[in-house]
């Protein structure tokens, strides 16, 4: 560790670690600052524990990390972060807050008190390729295998239908990926989407966590139904994290994706994707006769309450967050915050999907905000996998997982 440097723990994604280094590198040459910075990019689960785990920004370790909105909570209760009023009150960032959707401002402030700025965006969706839906063959086959039209699928019985016929293993086309690695993150989020796409609450009418209802034992089974289909989903999914799963997109493997908005960005921006130009989006399916959902988790920057740079970390959070840097951070395959990006003309002209942020955002529900989220959402997620890997009835894995949820809630 080098404690003369700014040491910034960055989520393991290709497009963010480009863009954080060529922001610094913009912000040296703008200040004049010559501390050299180490951008350290690390999985969910490195990065939740290097900086909340072990108390890493609490005790310095880390100037300035990438956090998901659903640590905040957690990050906050255990003071690991520099509160930034007193900063943005002597000098905020450009158009600082109206620059923003509410939306993305929210999350972060606790009593009045703001402990980070909005670094990426993006909720989940329904990403498809449009050319094998706009294929007049494909569609002339659907309609003879199953005697009705071919169409983006609006429900989950759709969507498996869909998934299944295109099942092409032999042109290593799968139906439809998922991000299924088991971090305490992705078989949880999908958990949700299923619970809220059938009409299910996560939370009871006390504000407490419950899981051990019909709509949450009929979503985990589908979902167990779906993910053990071997002919409507992607081999490597298990194994899979978002990441991964938008890379496997990207590179023509798959026909649908349930998977962030970014991964869908970044098959128009990214050189090597083999999808530029066929992929469209839409919002997620949902079970008959109830409304779509979504799931809006985005990122942010924040300062560690033990950071020995802290004014050097604000100043470089500040130049970070403008207009231009927003919008090249969307150029490099995130997902900018700013209004500005998303009505950006090039914006717009790259990634011709883009204005349909605002319409996903509408739908977007929040995961609780508990200071022990990752300990409930570790529950939720080897209830998922337990799903996955037995036969046991979805309704006693839940109502076992409810037990023990119960025990910690707070």
């Amino acid at each position: 560790m080098n404690k003369e440097a700014i040491r910034i723990a960055v989520r393991k994604f290709a497009p963010f670690e480009a863009a954080m280094q060529k922001v610094w590198d913009s912000y040296c040459m703008h200040s004049g600052c010559t501390l050299q910075a180490e951008l350290v990019p690390l999985d969910l689960h490195e990065l939740h524990k290097a900086t909340l785990g072990n108390d890493g920004l609490k005790k310095g370790e880390w100037d300035i990390a990438h956090i998901n909105t659903d640590w905040l909570l957690e990050g906050y209760a255990s003071e690991a972060f520099e509160i930034l009023n007193p900063h943005l009150d002597a000098n905020a960032p450009s158009a600082f807050p109206e620059g923003w959707s509410p939306s993305l401002l929210a999350l972060q402030q606790f009593e009045g008190q703001v402990v980070g700025l909005p670094f990426h965006d993006g909720p989940e969706c329904l990403s498809y390729r449009k050319d094998l839906f706009d294929d007049v063959a494909e569609q002339q086959r659907y309609l003879q295998q199953y005697g009705r039209d071919l169409k983006i699928p609006a429900t989950w019985d759709e969507f498996r239908q869909v998934a299944r016929f295109f099942y092409r293993p032999e042109q290593n086309l799968y139906g439809s990926v998922f991000a299924c690695y088991p971090d305490g993150h992705n078989t949880v989020f999908d958990f949700c989407l299923q619970l809220w796409s059938r009409g299910g609450a996560l939370l009871d009418e006390e504000g407490k966590i419950n899981i051990d209802t019909k709509a949450a034992a009929e979503g985990l089974d589908f979902y167990r139904q779906l993910l053990k289909d071997t002919k409507a989903v992607h081999p490597g999914s298990a194994n899979y994290d978002s990441v991964q799963a938008g890379q496997a997109f990207a590179r023509g493997e798959a026909a649908l994706m349930i998977n962030w908005f970014g991964f869908a960005s970044v098959c128009e921006v990214d050189a090597a994707s083999a999808v530029k130009g066929k992929v469209g989006v839409t919002s997620l399916p949902v079970s008959e006769n109830n409304l779509p959902a979504s799931l809006n988790v985005y990122w942010v920057y924040t300062i560690g309450s033990g950071s020995k740079h802290k004014q050097t970390a604000y100043d470089f959070l500040r130049f970070a967050v403008n207009e231009e840097n927003d919008k090249q951070l969307t150029l490099e395959g995130g997902i900018g915050c700013r209004i500005s990006t998303w009505k950006d003309s090039l914006v717009n002209k790259l990634v011709p999907y883009y204005h349909k942020l605002e319409q996903l955002h509408k739908g977007a529900k929040t995961l609780p905000q508990k200071s022990n989220w990752a300990e409930i959402a570790a529950i939720i997620d080897v209830a998922v996998l337990k799903a996955l890997n037995s036969e046991l009835p979805a309704a006693e894995i839940l109502r076992l997982a409810q037990e023990q949820i119960i025990l910690i809630d707070k």
